[in-house]
């Protein structure tokens, strides 16, 4: 982890493939090369996106922070960006933060010329059937990060010029897209006791154009209390916000709370770590219903930005949804009591231990608390030799079938070490997410691992 984060060519030399936000997948890297040789000149690079939208978004980001001028062109289908040499990194940073990608299936199928321009909107009713929520009000999209993103331009178009509220310490992209974009935001990493008295105080006087918040977030499982957070949205008319990602919508239920939900369908509802998107559903009895569906159909007037291929293996791997979950719910807890009882831990965050009232009062009936947990030891230093000791797949996403193990701080917060820390989110933290293994073998090698510590 330490060597992908400082560039170590030992380290990025073998690696294949990555987080498709955060490392270009090799087929979008061919994309990009072969977008570059057709209409890129000496010293330019290009970065390609799904739509002349998104490339303009895009577009803007760059000239803002390189103050450099860029042009924008069709290519196979898809739209170009070139940028000079100097302003790529820029570029995939906005790729990186808002996860308006070009999918490697997208990639592959432009590079071989056979590019699916068939909607994948008739797919809305049944992939929302296999979720098990409404049809009506979903919107696909994607990444779950462009799923926020569009949350935040919908909700910043309508109050433009004020600021957002992020509660609680968020997925850092998650804060990354309010701190670039719109007019900024106001961070409350702790979202309860005097903090939160004063943040509903300020949302009810129509301080904030958006409220944003993940019940449970992530890493440190914290839940907000949305039935305070929805009744002072509702009296200034400030949209409420939620992703339910971590624990899955199978578990909690944040409507009738929250004005708009999002998700990253990578997670559970995929569950098999081969295909990224997203989606944006729509309380129908929130008083802003008819406003927020409006707009999100003015930027998705299908209702759908997924690429029809990824779709299609999408609602394949959605059908195993709900054992993926219940099978988690159930190992989760068995793993998350071990570690809670382990002496090498010093905390675990777990629904079950974590706000758990505020968890309960959204927990869907015979739900559980996900598979999703973070830990801190009570010897700091050793945490990197438990992490290289577990047999587990290590990797960066959650919900898949596999269990997965990341130490989170230092991926996504490596250059930000000590803000994060100021945030209750220490380096060493270590987070887990419990797939459809044997619970019993996953403590095993929790074990062996722990006697390093």
């Amino acid at each position: 982890m330490v060597g992908y984060e400082e560039g170590s060519k030992q380290v990025l030399g073998k690696l294949q493939a990555g987080y498709p936000r955060f490392f270009l997948n090799p087929t979008v890297t061919a994309l990009f090369v072969r977008a570059e040789q057709s209409v890129a000149r000496s010293g330019e690079r290009v970065a390609v996106f799904p739509n002349r939208n998104v490339c303009q978004r895009a577009q803007r980001y760059v000239e803002r922070r390189k103050s450099v001028a860029t042009r924008i062109t069709d290519f196979e289908g898809l739209q170009a960006l070139i940028v000079p040499a100097e302003a790529f990194e820029t570029a995939k940073d906005y790729w990186k933060h808002t996860g308006e990608i070009v999918s490697s299936r997208q990639a592959a199928d432009v590079l071989v010329g056979n590019l699916c321009e068939e909607s994948a909107a008739d797919l809305i009713g049944p992939l929302a059937e296999a979720m098990g929520v409404s049809a009506d009000g979903i919107f696909l999209y994607e990444s779950g990060m462009a799923a926020i993103y569009s949350a935040h331009r919908v909700v910043t178009r309508r109050s433009p010029g004020k600021k957002t509220l992020q509660l609680e310490f968020p997925y850092v992209d998650a804060l990354k897209v309010q701190e670039q974009f719109g007019s900024g935001v106001a961070f409350l990493p702790h979202g309860s006791g005097e903090g939160l008295s004063e943040a509903l105080q300020r949302i009810r006087s129509g301080e904030f154009s958006g409220v944003f918040c993940e019940v449970p977030s992530n890493p440190l499982l914290h839940t907000v209390d949305l039935a305070a957070l929805s009744t002072a949205c509702r009296i200034s008319g400030t949209p409420l916000i939620v992703d339910d990602t971590v624990s899955s919508h199978r578990n909690v239920e944040v409507f009738p709370h929250a004005d708009l939900s999002t998700t990253s369908l990578t997670k559970w509802v995929s569950g098999q770590g081969d295909v990224m998107a997203g989606s944006s559903r729509v309380n129908p009895e929130s008083p802003l219903a008819s406003e927020l569906h409006g707009l999100l159909l003015e930027e998705s007037p299908e209702r759908s930005r997924l690429y029809r291929r990824d779709a299609e293996v999408l609602l394949k791997n959605a059908a195993g949804f709900g054992d993926l979950v219940d099978a988690a719910n159930r190992g989760g807890e068995i793993v998350a009591q071990f570690l809670q009882e382990h002496p090498a831990v010093e905390r675990v965050w777990y629904p079950r231990y974590v706000d758990r009232d505020h968890y309960e009062n959204i927990m869907k009936p015979g739900a559980g608390y996900g598979g999703l947990m973070s830990i801190v030891l009570k010897n700091e230093k050793k945490a990197p030799a438990v992490y290289d000791a577990l047999r587990w797949n290590k990797g960066p996403s959650l919900g898949t079938r596999f269990s997965l193990a990341s130490s989170y701080t230092l991926l996504a917060h490596y250059n930000e070490l000590d803000w994060a820390e100021s945030c209750g989110v220490r380096p060493d933290l270590l987070r887990f997410s419990v797939g459809m293994e044997d619970p019993a073998q996953l403590c095993e090698s929790l074990g062996e691992a722990l006697a390093r510590a």
